[in-house]
């Protein structure tokens, strides 16, 4: 369990962060966004008794981190925007090092720097120098520091900084690995990367938590239209449209006429899809993904895609952030 309750921090005259008052259950995965600059590296390096806060209480796994920042950080893993390793050592000299600062003893670190090698994918690298690591195995190097003492609690700051759509892509896999045995803080301006990997989502404006919930209930909560897209598999021949290029369906478009159907759906499009799919960009009144799915599987169609739209996303964020000041 984290609690925050009215943790603020100055710097001199300048308010940095606060009041923030939030819980994180154990075992949850939960999304900190925000524009940069809002305050979210603050609270996390907070968390990890990196910073010490200027008021209000933090209590991580039962223990004050402001009256025992010691033993706090014994249950807290944290990864910085730019993973803290050191170039000149070997990956399992360095984690070797991690796991001893953190007071392992020498069997239990031995132990630890097998698990978290395999959990990073590090084991064909345990012999390299880090500085000749590319930044995709810096990243994991920096991810295996953070668990080599098992934590409780795992921050990580912008973990997909810099990394290329595949590192992105083993990235946010590790991460819903590690939501099994840890509970995980991340932080991102990127919506899709909170999107896709965290249960819940925390809203930092201007130094101040100003929405929380789930995705769904964020959505339905500040949107009066929730757009998605779903693909279904086809057999049916597709052909060009020598306008506009997008795939357009061979002969009648019943599957569209199915998903028009379902109750509190405004609008079906056929977008561009992969070959041997079908897929839609729907509008409805209210979230209807449920219902369009079942609707699709009980005509006899398989559902082999079903995401948010980009656009939603963004309209969420916008609306609760506005414009960044100039």
């Amino acid at each position: 369990m984290v609690q925050l309750t009215e943790v603020a921090k100055y710097f001199g005259e300048k308010r940095a962060l606060g009041p923030v008052s939030f819980e994180i259950p154990r075992g949850e995965t939960v999304g900190i966004l925000g524009l940069n600059g809002v305050g979210k590296t603050t609270l996390l390096r907070i968390l990890a008794c990196d910073l010490r806060a200027s008021a209000g209480r933090v209590v991580i796994d039962g223990v004050d981190a402001l009256a025992d920042p010691h033993e706090v950080r014994k249950r807290v893993g944290f990864l910085p925007e730019r993973p803290p390793v050191y170039g000149e050592m070997t990956v399992g000299d360095y984690l070797e090092f991690a796991g001893r600062i953190r007071g392992l003893d020498r069997a239990t670190v031995a132990e630890r720097k097998a698990v978290v090698e395999d959990v990073a994918q590090l084991t064909e690298v345990d012999g390299e120098l880090v500085r000749n690591l590319s930044q995709g195995f810096r990243q994991r190097v920096g991810v295996a520091q953070a668990i080599i003492h098992d934590p409780e609690l795992l921050i990580l700051d912008e973990p997909t900084h810099d990394l290329d759509p595949v590192q992105i892509r083993e990235m946010r896999e590790m991460i819903r690995g590690l939501k099994r045995s840890h509970t995980i803080l991340v932080s991102s301006h990127i919506l899709s990367e909170i999107s896709q990997t965290c249960d819940r989502v925390l809203i930092l404006n201007r130094g101040e938590v100003i929405a929380s919930g789930t995705e769904g209930e964020l959505f339905g909560r500040l949107l009066h239209a929730t757009s998605f897209i779903v693909a279904v598999s086809i057999d049916e021949p597709q052909v060009e449209n020598g306008d506009s290029g997008a795939v357009q369906p061979g002969g009648d478009d019943s599957i569209g006429a199915l998903i028009r159907s379902v109750p509190d759906v405004d609008r079906v499009q056929r977008v561009e899809a992969a070959p041997g799919s079908a897929a839609y960009e729907v509008e409805a009144a209210k979230d209807r993904r449920a219902a369009v799915c079942r609707a699709l599987v009980q005509n006899g169609h398989d559902v082999v895609r079903l995401e948010r739209t980009q656009r939603e996303l963004e309209s969420v964020f916008v609306e609760l952030v506005g414009q960044r000041a100039h």
